[in-house]
């Protein structure tokens, strides 16, 4: 199948030297995203200070994002990583009633889990559901999913193996319970469709540098804006207030909607590459990605089978992300050696993922996985 990207590949000149397959830990660099960042120097350069037009440029992200998810701009908030914004959204949560559980997974990165049991000083009771073959059953969550819940935290797809869950089925469930439904989407946004209002999301939270092809050091955290006006994080700075240029230290006013959980002064420059990188994401349109990477999915299992190598991703694409995870015993000796060959893949554990993005090609995945298979015969 010829990609119907293959237009897009000019505004990412790396790929015409290396194979850039870890857009699960980090996409390649596009023109775009460059330029964003050379905007930022330039301003900084030639004016010295420009808060306004540096403000101006992360809201700009703001409305992005919120675009790509179906929110409002007014529902997101911008911190520095999806463990900064996981751990403000649960600080800001009530535990001491009798609904105080947590029900969370073995297959969210450990930083979620870690966030969770970081409240239970505070009084929350937290369930992980165990997982098999890396995967969550919907029926795990029919029978955790109860009266005492105040939230259910979900990864929308594993950072492991790329096994996605059903957001709105979870939903459903949390739903009927009277549960909150948080979403850590660092390994789907940009990849895979979100539609936080039709899915039912009351919390979510993202980072730049993976499928949203930006740079690490911003996320983003929407809340929905019934829930947020509700909440008021321990977490705070002057950017969550209702006018942060008053300068007043006695009084303690949280903005409106999700602009609360802002902090301190945002990570300019970072919001300039995420701005970038994410409006590219849009024009294209994340529907036709996702049709595409099922594709390269189907390539690269084919690919890994016909080889005698094990994959550890579900080989059912309805429940498969682009992260294509294969058994590696000695998975980080492997990406080093693919570097040397000028392919960029991710090690995690066990396992080295093959996670492409719009802008790669059928012959790149085949390529990768016969590097994989050459390394693994020859070590």
């Amino acid at each position: 199948m010829t990609s119907p990207f293959l237009e897009k590949r000019s505004l990412f000149p790396t790929l015409s030297e290396t194979i850039h397959l870890s857009s699960c830990s980090q996409s390649a660099i596009s023109s775009p995203v460059k330029e964003s960042i050379q905007s930022y120097l330039t301003s900084w350069t030639e004016k010295g200070m420009d808060w306004e037009g540096w403000m101006d440029k992360v809201y700009e992200a703001k409305v992005a994002f919120a675009t790509l998810i179906n929110a409002s701009p007014d529902e997101i908030a911008v911190l520095s990583s999806v463990s900064d914004a996981a751990s403000s959204f649960a600080a800001s949560l009530d535990f001491t009633g009798s609904r105080n559980k947590v029900v969370t997974t073995d297959i969210d990165f450990p930083c979620i889990g870690h966030v969770w049991l970081s409240q239970v000083p505070r009084g929350a009771n937290v369930t992980f559901l165990n997982e098999n073959l890396h995967q969550i059953q919907i029926e795990q969550y029919e029978k955790a999913v109860d009266s005492n819940t105040l939230i259910t935290s979900v990864p929308h797809v594993s950072y492991y193996n790329g096994f996605i869950q059903d957001i709105k089925a979870i939903s459903n469930i949390t739903k009927a319970n009277g549960s909150l439904l948080f979403v850590d989407a660092y390994q789907s946004a940009g990849s895979v469709p979100i539609d936080v209002k039709e899915m039912g999301v009351d919390a979510l939270a993202t980072g730049a540098q993976k499928f949203l092809l930006g740079i690490p050091g911003i996320s983003f955290l929407y809340v929905r804006k019934e829930l947020a006006v509700s909440l008021q994080p321990p977490t705070t700075g002057w950017f969550s207030r209702v006018n942060p240029f008053a300068f007043d230290q006695h009084l303690l006013d949280y903005a409106e909607g999700t602009r609360r959980f802002d902090t301190g002064t945002p990570m300019m420059i970072n919001a300039y590459a995420a701005g970038a990188g994410i409006s590219l994401l849009n024009q294209i349109g994340v529907p036709s990605i996702q049709d595409y990477l099922s594709y390269l999915s189907t390539v690269a299992i084919e690919t890994a089978h016909s080889l005698g190598l094990t994959v550890v991703s579900p080989t059912d694409l309805s429940i498969k992300g682009s992260n294509t995870a294969i058994r590696v015993e000695q998975a980080n000796v492997v990406e080093q050696y693919l570097k040397t060959k000028k392919i960029i893949v991710s090690a995690r554990n066990d396992v080295l993922r093959v996670a492409p993005h719009f802008y790669n090609t059928e012959d790149e995945v085949v390529r990768a996985i016969e590097e994989i298979a050459y390394a693994i015969r020859k070590s």
